[in-house]
């Protein structure tokens, strides 16, 4: 019998979405590196917060804390919807415009918190849900929208607007601007990818 090698079993696993399985990779590493430091990277780098201007964590934290995450529940709900939409995406749009729409989503999410926000905010929420919003406009090149994904919108939508003043712990919010971003992204891609989309509005 041929024995089998490592590189025969690797050879059967593919990084099919580049920026989609980075991202997930890099919140289990901050996952990890969490529990070891008994919470403290989260809290300090990987969490939007209220901070002095002049200090350097302020704006590394707009984009990082999507990437922390309060407990292994949190973390494995929201990845459980970004790596069914993710790859989907990113195979639609590119990796780029994936990595471009992640870091303005997270930007903005952290800014919004950083102006409002009276408690710190983390976890990758915003994101999956402007993958769900966007994934409805996969299909809009053939004029074609799944009534199912419109109705998961619309439900997610209402939700979330229904749960905007509650104090549980969640920050609504961020899904409202994540899943606002995603249709704002999907509009953008529907004639030209965004990156392209971006440098013509540069241009001027």
């Amino acid at each position: 019998m041929k024995e089998i090698e490592i590189n025969d079993i690797v050879s059967y696993f593919q990084y099919n979405a580049i920026v989609t399985l980075t991202m997930f990779f890099l919140s289990v590493l901050v996952f990890i590196i969490d529990r070891i430091c008994k919470g403290q990277a989260t809290r300090y780098v990987f969490s939007s917060q209220r901070a002095s201007l002049k200090n350097p964590l302020t704006y590394i934290r707009f984009f990082t804390h999507i990437l922390g995450h309060l407990d292994w529940d949190h973390l494995s709900s929201n990845y459980l919807k970004i790596l069914l939409l993710g790859p989907l995406i990113e195979e639609k749009y590119g990796s780029i415009n994936l990595l471009i729409m992640i870091l303005i989503t997270a930007f903005i999410i952290g800014l919004v918190n950083f102006i409002i926000g009276k408690s710190r905010l983390f976890g990758a929420s915003g994101i999956a849900f402007m993958l769900i919003v966007l994934s409805a406009f996969v299909n809009v090149t053939q004029r074609k929208i799944p009534v199912t994904l419109v109705l998961i919108i619309l439900f997610y939508l209402i939700d979330e607007i229904k749960n905007l003043h509650k104090k549980d712990g969640i920050g609504h919010y961020a899904h409202l601007i994540g899943g606002i971003c995603g249709c704002v992204f999907g509009f953008m891609c529907i004639n030209q990818p965004l990156i392209n989309k971006l440098i013509d509005i540069f241009k001027y």
